[in-house]
């Protein structure tokens, strides 16, 4: 298949991230024979300064003339005292606009390895996994009017919430939906007890579910479900709820299952589909080589099983990912007091070495294995051996030039045999 992307790094550690997401794209690619057509482009803060546009021309073009969209991150400290419709955040909203994106898939699920990173209980964390589904084009990030005005010191702001029934709808099928693929369960979060748009908000969703006898429907107000998100994560399965509560209870979860850099995001419902690793753009750390670049690597599983129904890659690369953590591989954000934390490109290279392993035949639905116990049919093969050495020596590259003071590339994991391969030599 041809798998058409559009690759949008952005700022701060996007484009670290997603250089690790797109060579785990490709080493998949590589193993199920599809090809490849990326096109980079800017957004965001790279975009103003090489354009003065957060959302150039030629780079919502090439979205738009794409099957999916990756993104890496976009903001920063830097861009704070531009107007607000120069702002990198302005893009990325123009973009889901344009995208038609209204439904934002937000996973957040603890991977039994990670228990202990958690700031909760491991026996309270233990076998969380939500999905949030958050409208993504209306409420206070999009309604109008908006404004700031008055002379300084007796200055007024304005934001409006705003929401039609149809807006409700549609991003409510998208969540009964999903709930019966899992366990049958959605929980919807709003507020109300106080606010029009969530009284509105409460009555089109229950209406809609009464097309889905087969799934139970809750409410809940949103200062009770962030509470019960950290006493009781386990009760919730599908979360439904309105743009800026998903955006804020999105974060939550990340640091309930133990990192935000865990957490992939999905934006779909348009013609092509968004995605992106929750996490921002860490201006703070963008430039060490020590951010997590696991969201962004599960935000291209999402990619292949919403935009390209390609279910047995995606569950290939989240295999991979709960291995490398059964591995004990950690970045900075996870590694516990005393426990070596790996750089950014040898985390990548660690789910590269886990994706040419046995195990991730295990990550195959039963109903799909046939007699195929594994996700590509030989794990050693030369093949896949040539594989990590391309990628070995494309990461070579990236160190050799992002000037981080690594006289020698990192350490691979234990996992990767080279035996046979070219020599690793880093380029200049």
């Amino acid at each position: 298949m041809l798998l058409n992307l559009t690759i949008l790094p952005g700022d701060g550690i996007g484009p670290e991230v997603t250089d690790q997401a797109v060579l785990v794209l490709e080493a998949l690619a590589e193993i199920f024979g599809h090809q490849l057509q990326l096109h980079r482009k800017n957004i965001g803060g790279a975009a103003l300064t090489a354009s003065n546009d957060p959302l150039p021309a030629d780079t919502l073009q090439a979205c738009l003339s794409s099957s999916a969209v990756l993104l890496g991150a976009v903001g920063g400290p830097a861009f704070d005292h531009f107007p607000n419709h120069l702002r990198p955040e302005a893009g990325l909203l123009r973009l889901r606009r344009e995208l038609g994106a209204y439904a934002n898939l937000r996973p957040a699920v603890c991977f039994p390895a990670l228990e202990d990173c958690s700031p909760l209980r491991a026996d309270v964390v233990h076998g969380t996994d939500i999905l949030i589904v958050r409208e993504l084009l209306g409420g206070l990030y999009f309604g109008q009017p908006r404004s700031i005005e008055g002379p300084a010191g007796s200055r007024n702001a304005l934001n409006t919430m705003r929401y039609g029934e149809p807006e409700i709808a549609r991003i409510a099928h998208i969540a009964f939906d999903l709930a019966r693929k899992r366990r049958h369960k959605v929980r919807s979060v709003d507020k109300a007890n106080v606010l029009e748009c969530s009284r509105l908000w409460r009555e089109v969703v229950t209406r809609t579910s009464q097309n889905y006898p087969d799934v139970k429907l809750s409410h809940m107000y949103v200062d009770s479900a962030a509470m019960s998100l950290v006493q009781r994560p386990r009760d919730f399965d599908v979360v439904l709820t309105e743009n800026m509560f998903g955006d804020i209870l999105s974060d939550q979860a990340g640091g309930i299952v133990g990192s935000l850099g865990l957490l992939a995001s999905a934006s779909i419902g348009g013609s092509v589909g968004l995605y992106e690793p929750v996490h921002g753009s860490a201006p703070d750390i963008a430039g060490k080589g020590i951010a997590n670049p696991l969201g962004a690597i599960l935000s291209v599983a999402m990619l292949l099983r919403y935009s390209f129904q390609l279910e047995r890659e995606a569950a290939c690369i989240e295999n991979a990912v709960g291995t490398v953590l059964n591995r004990g591989h950690r970045t900075a954000d996870l590694a516990s007091s005393g426990q070596t934390a790996l750089a950014t490109p040898e985390m990548g290279h660690s789910v590269i070495a886990a994706l040419a392993d046995s195990g991730v035949g295990q990550a195959v639905p039963e109903k799909e294995k046939s007699g195929r116990q594994q996700c590509f049919p030989s794990v050693r093969t030369r093949r896949v051996q040539r594989l990590l050495d391309i990628f070995v020596r494309a990461n070579c590259s990236v160190w050799k030039s992002s000037h981080r003071g690594w006289s020698s590339p990192p350490r691979l994991p234990a996992e990767v045999s080279f035996s046979g391969c070219a020599t690793i030599v880093p380029r200049t």
